[in-house]
């Protein structure tokens, strides 16, 4: 795939997943292909009135085990929120 497309969003579209709802909170696991396996990376989501804020969280942490990779997201997703709050969409 061009560096092009990469950029603006060509090729093939990821397949949506369904969210992780945490206290309110919507957590979508979006791991990135690295090598070595996938990086620990997320969308966490939640309303304010009619407002929705979001926020991408992208970690260093690998993992190596795809049936692992998700589980791994969500619980370092819960971690985040739990330690942060709303801070993480300012």
């Amino acid at each position: 795939m061009s560096l092009l497309k990469r950029l603006f969003g060509g090729g093939a579209s990821k397949p949506q997943t369904e969210p992780v709802e945490h206290n309110g909170y919507r957590i979508f696991p979006e791991p990135q292909s690295t090598s070595g396996g996938h990086r620990i990376a997320a969308r966490i989501e939640k309303d304010f009135g009619t407002e929705t804020k979001t926020h991408h969280m992208i970690r260093a942490d690998v993992i190596s085990n795809p049936d692992e990779v998700e589980s791994a997201i969500v619980n370092k997703a819960r971690q985040v929120i739990d330690e942060q709050g709303d801070q993480i969409f300012t």
